[in-house]
C-alpha cells in the first residue's frame, strides 16, 4: 500500500522544487540536503557551508557561493527595508538583520529566489514565525498563520487536523480562516476532496454553550468565504468520524459520518487530539505544517532527525 510520503516524493520528483535550508550550521540539515539532492526529491539551497566543509554535495546549491549572491542581498535589504519601514526600518538596520539567515532565507523566498523554505532545527518556532511574518509575509488574503497535521492512519487513510501548533484560542474569524486553509492544504496534499467538520462538545445542538456558539459562528463565516466547500458543524468527533453515529446525530449531512479534515475550537484540543490519534491510535503524524504564508515556509521540531527534515521539504516542494 503506498503512503502519503510515497505519494509526496513521487510528485515532489517531477517538480524539482527549490527549498531554502538556512541553518547550514547544523549537521542534519547538511544530511538533509544531500539526501534530498540524490533522490532528486527538490533542489536544496543552502545560505552558506559550515566552516568544516570546503565543497557542497552533488546536487547541492549554495548561495553564497553564487557569483550573483550579492546582487540578491541587496535586492532582500532593499525589500526588507521597503516592508517595514513603517516600523522605522532603514537600510542599515536591514542589512545587520539579515545577517540572520533565517531571515535572509524568508526575504529571498517572497522575492522568488526559491519555492519553499524550511527552517527550526535549530531556531525557534517564535523565531521561524517571526521570519515568515516580516521576511516573506501572509498569503493574499490571509490574516494569520495557522498549521495543520497529515494523520496517516494505519488503514492509510489521511486526514487533516488544524489547527494543533499555532493559534492558542483562536475566535470565530480566526477559526473559519483556520477551516479554509486547511481544506486548501489538504484537497492541494492528498487530492481528495476535502470534507471538514468544525468540532466541538456538541453535535447540532446537543448543548448549549459560548464555546459551541464559537465554532456554529465559525461555520457560517467560512461558509461565507467559501462556498463551495463541503464543511458542517458543529460536531463531535465520532460524528464527524463514523458513518453510522454520523448519520445518526446529523442525518442529511455531507460531512457527518465522512469527514477527512477535523478543525480543533482550540490548541488544546488539537494538540492533545493529534497525540493520542498518533500515540494511541497508531497514525503518523506529520506537521505542524504552517499555512498562511505567501509561500510554503515550514517549521521544524529543535528535535528532528534529517529525515524529518527531508519529508518537510518534500512537503513545501508540493506545496510551492
Amino acid at each position: 500500500m503506498t503512503g502519503i510520503l510515497d505519494s509526496l516524493r513521487h510528485t515532489a520528483k517531477t517538480q524539482a522544487r527549490r527549498i531554502l535550508l538556512p541553518e547550514h550550521y547544523d549537521e542534519r540539515v547538511i544530511a538533509a540536503a544531500t539526501a534530498l539532492a540524490e533522490r532528486q526529491l527538490a533542489v536544496p539551497v543552502l545560505i552558506d557551508l559550515p566552516d568544516e566543509i570546503n565543497e557542497a554535495p552533488a546536487g547541492v546549491e549554495v548561495f553564497r557561493q553564487r557569483s550573483d549572491a550579492a546582487e540578491w542581498t541587496n535586492k532582500a535589504i532593499a525589500a526588507f527595508t521597503e516592508a517595514r519601514a513603517a516600523k522605522g526600518m532603514t537600510a542599515e538596520k536591514a542589512t545587520e538583520q539579515l545577517k540572520n539567515p533565517v531571515l535572509l532565507a524568508a526575504v529571498l523566498l517572497k522575492l522568488g529566489f526559491a519555492d519553499g523554505g524550511v527552517a527550526g532545527s535549530t531556531a525557534t518556532t517564535a523565531d521561524v514565525l517571526r521570519a515568515g511574518i516580516q521576511g516573506l509575509g501572509l498569503a493574499q488574503g490571509a490574516k494569520q498563520v495557522s498549521s495543520f497535521f497529515l494523520m496517516e492512519l494505519t488503514d492509510g487513510r489521511v486526514l487533516t487536523y488544524g489547527d494543533c501548533g499555532v493559534i492558542p484560542d483562536p475566535d470565530s474569524a480566526a477559526l473559519a480562516e483556520i477551516a479554509v486553509a486547511s481544506a486548501a492544504s489538504h484537497q492541494r496534499l492528498t487530492g481528495e476532496e476535502a470534507k471538514v467538520a468544525m468540532l466541538s462538545f456538541s453535535t447540532k445542538g446537543s448543548a448549549e454553550h459560548p464555546r459551541v456558539d464559537k465554532v456554529r459562528a465559525a461555520l457560517d463565516l467560512a461558509k461565507q468565504a467559501a462556498p463551495a466547500l463541503a464543511i458542517d458543524g458543529e460536531l463531535q468527533f465520532d460524528a464527524a468520524f463514523v458513518p453510522a453515529i454520523g448519520e445518526k446525530k446529523a442525518p442529511g449531512s455531507a460531512v457527518a459520518g465522512h469527514a477527512n479534515v477535523f478543525i480543533f475550537p482550540d490548541l488544546d484540543s488539537g494538540n492533545i487530539g493529534y497525540k493520542i490519534t498518533q500515540r494511541i491510535g497508531g497514525a503518523k503524524a506529520l506537521g505542524p505544517l504552517l499555512q498562511g504564508l505567501a509561500k510554503p515556509w515550514m517549521d521544524l521540531s529543535r528535535g528532528c532527525s534529517a529525515e524529518d527534515i527531508v519529508d518537510v521539504a518534500v512537503i513545501a516542494g508540493v506545496l510551492g
